[in-house]
């Protein structure tokens, strides 16, 4: 589903693509430059992982999920902040590099032979997410194992299965629930019968397999969410054309087929009881991520960004090369699910184009009030990257919608809660933000409880560095 097209655009490449070029400079922590005051009880790290290098040999590569992996690290005490910018060092990625070409099939480039297809292995470009647990921190993405990193200076230390626990794959979206002390995730498993492999992550302890939930045939599962009790996936009606692919027509991106026929599949998962799963039907539709749920009632509560078909898919892959030439179509909804009854109904939020929803880690897996995001100022918006942060007010549906600036593009906010605050939205929220007039990426801290006000301070790079996908917050020791 597309809408009708907007205005006329020069002929000119879009000052933001230049967003979608190669990390121009690795280096370790150095002093920020500090625009307004940061807050002096802000002491962490925030640590976002996306893709920063978009070819090797010469050859560009089919789609930005494509992208090999880079770390951003802002470092904020004392009132300061010290940034370092890291490119990942993957066996795969460092195999491309030495050869000065493409040796690996991804999600939107082919590789380069049959037996490259049949025998080659999967590439992990570690680009997708950071993730931090029991003292460590790891670079994610979905089509493979973690990728540890040193929390010191960012260096690659290694990919990892967590003791042999996970693999072959574990998704780039971990969830925590605060209740249990833990945090949840999966991974998409393809063979005869394609599986969802369930792990937990205790806040202390060792990694945990929970068991394996078969799935409809082989699609494509980016995002799940978790509360207090269950696990929750939709399972949209995307199907891969496994053989086609292999023959070499075309890589993954290429052959993820949209059925609507099929529907979407919901499973519930029981987090202490895994084989009792609950499956129900609902309209087709595709999320790639989701923000929150919460048990209501006997009821689960959703909240995720929705789209009405795969479509998503090649927006996101035109993002690379200037305006797309399909309109962003994601928007906020909230899903309740009656396991019980098998019943499936959402609702529609807001009519914003966005994406990457979050809200306070405080209330993973509980109920929340507030839930921000990445989204479009307006329909001249649509085919580019987002350009405003939202707040939305999930009780009353009122937006807080924040613009950091002319050609300044926000990436995924996140929350970080102030230590001692009782409010739900008693924190910060830190956007990485590339600015187009400057060609440089700074972080915003905005006040959550008033982001209106605009970026109490912003921390400046002395470069660009490529929006980036996902994140995590580290507290100091």
């Amino acid at each position: 589903m597309t809408s009708a097209a907007p205005a006329l655009r020069s002929a000119e490449p879009p000052a933001w693509l230049k967003a979608y070029r190669d990390l121009p400079r690795s280096h370790g922590f150095e002093p920020m430059r500090v625009e307004g005051r940061l807050p002096e009880e802000l002491n962490g790290t925030l640590v976002r992982v996306g893709p920063v290098t978009f070819g090797v040999g010469g050859q560009r590569y089919g789609h930005w999920f494509d992208g090999d992996g880079g770390v951003l690290a802002v470092r904020f005490a004392d009132g300061q902040a010290q940034g370092a910018a890291r490119t990942i060092d993957t066996p795969s990625i460092r195999a491309e590099r030495e050869a000065g070409q493409v040796l690996y099939g991804n999600y939107g480039t082919r590789a380069p032979s049959l037996w490259r297809r049949l025998f080659g292995g999967v590439k992990n470009a570690a680009n997708t997410s950071a993730m931090a647990w029991n003292g460590r921190l790891f670079a994610l993405v979905e089509s493979t194992l973690p990728t540890e990193l040193s929390l010191e200076d960012l260096s690659t230390l290694g990919e990892t299965d967590l003791g042999g626990v996970v693999g072959p794959s574990f998704s780039a979206h971990p969830h925590a629930v605060v209740s249990r002390r833990a945090s949840y995730n999966f991974g998409v498993r393809h063979g005869r019968v394609t599986q969802l492999d369930l792990y937990e992550l205790p806040d202390a302890g060792a990694v945990r397999r929970l068991g394996s939930v078969p799935l409809p045939g082989p699609t494509l599962i980016h995002d799940f969410i978790a509360t207090d009790q269950h696990l929750v996936f939709f399972v949209s009606p995307v199907r891969l054309r496994v053989f086609r692919m292999m023959l070499g027509l075309g890589s993954v991106s290429d052959n993820l087929e949209w059925r609507p026929e099929l529907g979407t599949e919901v499973l519930v998962v029981p987090i202490d009881a895994p084989s009792r799963v609950a499956r129900f039907p609902a309209e087709p539709f595709y999320a790639w991520h989701f923000g929150n749920a919460f048990e209501d009632a006997g009821r689960l509560q959703v909240d995720y960004v929705r789209y009405p078909d795969f479509g998503t898919n090649q927006w996101l892959a035109e993002q690379l090369h200037g305006w797309a030439r399909t309109d962003a179509q994601g928007r906020l909804h909230r899903a309740t699910l009656d396991v019980k009854a098998g019943t499936f109904h959402s609702e529609q939020v807001s009519d914003r184009r966005c994406e990457f929803p979050g809200a306070t880690p405080l209330r993973a897996g509980a109920r929340h009030r507030y839930t921000y995001l990445a989204a479009h100022s307006g329909p001249d918006t649509w085919r580019g990257p987002q350009d405003v942060v939202v707040k939305v007010d999930m009780e009353t549906g009122a937006e807080t919608v924040v613009a950091l600036g002319a050609g300044h593009h926000p990436s995924e906010p996140l929350f970080v809660p102030r230590a001692g605050g009782s409010a739900e939205d008693d924190g910060w929220l830190l956007v990485q933000t590339y600015d187009a007039t400057s060609d440089r990426t700074y972080v915003a801290v905005l006040d959550a409880k008033a982001p209106e006000a605009g970026a109490v301070a912003r921390a400046w790079l002395e470069h660009a560095f490529p929006l980036t996908f996902h994140g995590t917050w580290v507290t100091a020791r």
